[in-house]
């Protein structure tokens, strides 16, 4: 694949450019197991389409717990950032892939459920961060990666159509979602997802193991 071929590429984070994806199950195991609750194995692939917001909403809705949306969020965000900015790791040749697409004039966007003060540190951590040109978040759209709206927003952040960009992903409700807003899209592959795994060889343009395999 020459991403060079692009006027721009979007990213999501968790899962796609870092690995952060186990973070966030033992935060979800923590969060509710301290309220006495195992977490349902549904729970995970549910919330991972939804900005912090719905997923505050929906936590305290299907828990019945006590404490306000911003409560949850400001746990979660707590619980989490301290390994965004000291252990997260990058997927295998993510810095060089995004340093290397910067270099040859790619515009890049981040398109992630992530706040600022979790991206911004695990990005800087990486030495990715400057090679951005526009960040987006699911806060900022009005529907979650289960829909296009954040990869559009993306896109016209960094002056370009659909048709100019690809996405690369590793939700199915995102790449079906990217596919369906006229983006070329590829899956990440990892065992967090192994479930949907058919689903996005399926969905995507091409799929990937990690970056390795790419000369931008």
């Amino acid at each position: 694949m020459d991403f060079t071929q692009f006027k721009g590429v979007i990213l999501d984070l968790d899962g796609t450019l870092v690995e952060s994806n186990g973070v966030w199950a033992q935060i979800d195991k923590d969060f509710l197991g301290e309220r006495g609750f195992a977490v349902p194995d549904d729970y995970g692939k549910v919330v991972s389409a939804m900005d912090f917001q719905q997923a505050a909403v929906y936590t305290k809705q299907r828990f019945a717990l006590s404490e306000s949306t911003e409560q949850i969020r400001a746990q979660w965000r707590d619980m989490a950032a301290w390994h965004y900015a000291n252990d997260i790791a990058a997927v295998k040749g993510a810095p060089e892939f995004v340093r290397a697409l910067h270099t040859a004039g790619v515009k890049l966007a981040l398109a992630t459920a992530s706040h600022k003060e979790l991206y911004e540190p695990v990005l800087k951590r990486h030495g990715m961060y400057d090679c951005f040109d526009f960040f987006a978040t699911t806060e900022q759209v009005q529907r979650g990666k289960g829909y296009p709206d954040i990869y559009l927003f993306a896109a016209q952040g960094i002056g370009a159509k659909p048709e100019e960009c690809a996405v690369l992903e590793d939700i199915i409700e995102g790449v079906q979602a990217a596919k369906l807003g006229g983006f070329t899209v590829g899956a990440r592959l990892h065992e967090h997802y192994i479930k949907d795994r058919e689903h996005l060889l399926d969905a995507a343009d091409f799929c990937f193991d990690d970056y390795t395999q790419f000369h931008p």
